[in-house]
């Protein structure tokens, strides 16, 4: 009876198992509590084989999403399992009405054909009209067993009519049913539901959907911590995480629901380049939680400190130039939470402002940003500003002038504009042009400092370069230690973000906003003869962090060379 596991999903043979499961239904006849308690014995170690096969898969491949897309399919071949033996061994029906008709349908996550190892099952029956006694009974058998086995289950039953009235009250119901996907049952039934859920929910709905996605969003960071930064990141909440990919997926989906995920480019979603972006961010993700559910053994989604150095291990990172083996795996992953954070940002507004444009509001016609000043704009640079966003006048404006790399950034804090995703589209294609020159000129240089000194929010506008990738590269030095942590539990943050932070405090303590808190430090700082010293000394305090020469020394001879 036991066979080794197959090392491709579903990692067990179907045929073999529902063999075996007929013989103990023989083995058993009319004791249903010995029948399933046995069941439930034999499905347990296949359980534990095919965990044990996708664990070895992907320790040999690294291949987080194919582990995820393993597990699923080893889901759907348990399932159809259970069906077959309900229904055939336990509440068989002979003559089947119309009302008996009935579709098992994956949703959520599991419907997009992914699952961790600690992952919630979320599962639909859907019935043609109301519950029946067979369908209730088989539903209620099939979900003792998977709960038998360990498996946390999520569960509707509901009829087509009710799926479709319940996704126009809530925007959680429809996201799911979103990625709704047929295991096993009436193939008709859920074609009609597939239709009438497009057509009646869907169509004409993007709006309020689009919004809703995007405020869960934001409340959603706001509870896992706002910046992606935190050096004990939840991977699947946090920002920069699995879920805010999955915010992209559901907003083009609800758009453009007959594509799959790899046509987004040709509807124009992504670009090719921000579509790649994507897989490869989500490759890496799905890894990092596969490990994490395997190591623990529960569904933990936080990287917590006593954590990352076996992660680190598992994921196979070794030391190298003056980093240990945890801060270079943490470093990657905070250079995918940014990347991820750039292409949600990018994405979310081009949605946003492809979908949700209306006429312009009264506040703003009134705006203090009138027409003249949008005029005067457009005559004096190659930007102008509409409906509160940033965006270039043509293509080449970075070609044309690459002082328009910092410009950009110096506008934008002057009129508290946010970007157009065009712009920032420009800026990432043309990354290249950030060179030498554009570091030594002097245009360049004193916008910088202008920026950095007199910006009306210079925390703001640092990180907003930063995320951008811009910062990192018009001062390389800052460039090495973006996301890069350090592994201790005296930093909460990352390097970065712990200098653009302690930019936002002087500025603070300036300001006397912290008079309160640091009445000394408020009183001393109006002493202080050079201001500019003063801030590129606070830029620059960490910046050789994470070199094999000490970090002190070495950043005193690079602020030296880069100090004005």
């Amino acid at each position: 009876m036991d066979q080794p596991a197959p090392r491709q999903a579903p990692y067990f043979d179907p045929d073999l198992l529902r063999q075996e499961a007929s013989q103990l239904a023989h083995a058993y006849p009319g004791q249903d509590n010995s029948l399933r308690m046995a069941l439930v014995e034999r499905l347990r170690l296949l359980v534990d084989d095919a965990r044990a096969a996708a664990q070895r898969q992907l320790e040999e491949d690294g291949d987080g999403r194919a582990c995820a897309a393993g597990l699923s399919a080893f889901q759907d071949a348990l399932i159809r399992l259970a069906y077959d033996f309900t229904t055939n061994h336990v509440y068989r029906a002979e003559n089947p009405s119309i009302a008996e008709r009935m579709a098992v349908v994956a949703q959520g996550g599991y419907g997009r054909g992914l699952l961790a190892p600690g992952s919630d099952i979320d599962l639909l029956f859907l019935l043609p009209y109301k519950q029946t006694a067979w369908g209730e009974s088989v539903a209620e058998y099939m979900l003792y067993l998977l709960w038998d086995l360990g498996f946390k289950v999520g569960h509707a039953t509901r009829t087509i009519d009710q799926c479709v009235r319940l996704s126009h009250s809530d925007m959680t119901i429809r996201t799911a049913l979103l990625d709704a996907r047929l295991i096993l049952g009436d193939e008709a039934l859920y074609a009609d539901f597939h239709r009438r859920f497009r057509k009646e929910v869907l169509e004409g709905s993007a709006r309020p959907f689009i919004e809703a996605k995007l405020a869960e969003q934001n409340a959603r960071h706001a509870r896992a911590g706002a910046s992606r930064y935190l050096v004990e990141p939840n991977i699947k909440d946090g920002k920069g995480g699995l879920r805010d990919l999955h915010t992209l997926h559901w907003l083009a989906k609800h758009l453009y629901p007959d594509k799959a995920e790899a046509e987004f480019v040709e509807a124009g979603v992504f670009t090719t380049h921000e579509y790649r972006s994507f897989r490869r961010c989500e490759s890496f993700l799905w890894a990092v939680r596969c490990q994490l559910h395997f190591l623990t053994e529960r569904p933990e989604e936080r990287l917590s400190f006593d954590l990352q150095q076996p992660m680190a291990e598992r994921l196979g990172y070794r030391g190298h130039a003056g980093l240990s083996a945890v801060e270079r795996f943490m470093k990657h992953y905070f250079l995918v939470a940014k990347e991820v954070g750039e292409l949600t940002g990018i994405v979310c507004s081009a949605l946003e402002m492809k979908q949700l444009k209306s006429l312009p509001t009264l506040d703003t016609l009134l705006a203090p940003f009138s027409w003249r000043r949008r005029a005067k704009l457009r005559r004096t640079s190659d930007f102008r500003i509409e409906n509160g966003r940033i965006s270039a006048v043509n293509k080449d404006a970075f070609a044309k002038d690459k002082v328009n790399f910092i410009r950009l950034f110096v506008l934008a804090d002057e009129h508290q504009a946010s970007f157009s995703p065009e712009v920032l589209r420009q800026v990432r294609a043309n990354f290249r042009l950030i060179d030498d020159n554009l570091r030594a000129n002097p245009t360049a240089n004193r916008l910088f400092m202008r920026l950095l000194t007199e910006a009306r929010d210079p925390e703001g506008v640092l990180r907003k370069m930063n995320e951008a990738g811009v910062l990192g590269r018009f001062i390389p030095d800052f460039g090495r230690v973006v996301s890069m942590m350090q592994f201790n539990m005296y930093h909460h943050f990352t390097v970065d973000e712990h200098l653009i932070r302690t930019i936002g405090f002087l500025s603070g303590i300036e300001s006397g906003r912290y008079a309160t808190e640091h009445p000394v430090s408020s009183e001393i700082v109006r002493t202080i003869d050079n201001r500019r010293a003063l801030f590129v000394a606070t830029l620059l305090h960490d910046i050789a962090k994470g070199r094999e020469e000490d970090h002190s020394i070495a950043g005193a001879r690079i602020a030296r060379e880069l100090g004005p």
